[in-house]
C-alpha cells in the first residue's frame, strides 16, 4: 500500500466516525462545564498514555484558551500532570488509586470529572467515575472501542465506537477543542 493511500484512509476513518456522531453528549459536557464555570466550580480531567496528554493539554485550553481576560478561565485540573504525586499513590495505594485519591482531597459536590480513555476499563479510570459518583461530582467519559465499564459509570457519555486508539485520542481532543471554541463564545455570562 503507498503512504497516500494509508494517510488517506486513516482520514477517511476519523472522518466517517465524525460524520455520523450524535454531538448531544457533546453539548451536554458543555453545559455542564459552563454552569462549572458560572459557578467557579472545579474542573477535573484524567487518562492514561496519550490520554493523559490529552488531559493536560486540554487543562491548557480552559484555563487559559477561553479567557477573554486576565483570571477569566476555567478552575480545571490535569489530575496526570504531577508526576510527584501519581508515583506516590501508584506506590502507596497502588495505580488504580491515583486519580480516586486525587479526587477525593480536591473534588466538591457541583464539581466535573472528564476521563478520556480508549477502552473505558482502565481500573484507574473506572475508581475515578466511582470516586465521583459517591462525592455528588458530575461525571463525563470520552470513549473509544466498545465503552467498557466507563460507559455504565459516566453521567455524561460520549462514545466512538471506533476500534482503533489514535483515532480514538484524536477524537478526544477534538470534543474537547469543539467544548473550547463554544465556551470561549458563550462567555461565562
Amino acid at each position: 500500500m503507498n503512504s497516500i493511500k494509508f494517510f488517506s484512509g486513516y482520514a477517511q476513518r476519523l472522518s466517517s466516525v465524525l460524520a455520523s456522531f450524535d454531538w448531544s453528549g457533546a453539548q451536554d459536557l458543555a453545559g455542564e462545564m459552563k454552569r462549572c464555570w458560572i459557578e467557579k466550580n472545579r474542573v477535573f480531567i484524567c487518562g492514561n498514555g496519550g490520554s493523559a496528554g490529552n488531559a493536560i493539554h486540554l487543562a491548557n485550553d480552559y484555563l487559559y484558551g477561553i479567557a477573554k481576560k486576565t483570571g477569566g478561565g476555567l478552575r480545571v485540573e490535569a489530575l496526570s500532570a504531577n508526576p510527584a504525586v501519581i508515583t506516590c499513590l501508584a506506590n502507596d495505594l497502588g495505580y488504580d488509586r491515583i486519580y480516586a485519591e486525587q479526587l477525593a482531597v480536591q473534588g466538591s459536590p457541583g464539581d466535573l470529572l472528564i476521563v478520556l480513555s480508549g477502552s473505558g476499563n482502565s481500573p484507574n479510570i473506572v475508581a475515578a467515575l466511582e470516586q465521583a459518583r459517591a462525592m455528588g461530582i458530575t461525571s463525563c467519559a470520552i470513549l473509544g472501542f466498545s465503552g467498557g465499564r466507563s460507559k455504565a459509570l459516566a453521567d455524561i457519555a460520549i462514545h466512538f465506537p471506533i476500534d482503533d486508539m489514535q483515532i480514538a485520542e484524536d477524537l478526544q481532543l477534538i470534543v474537547g477543542h469543539v467544548c473550547m471554541q463554544w465556551l470561549y463564545r458563550e462567555g461565562r455570562g
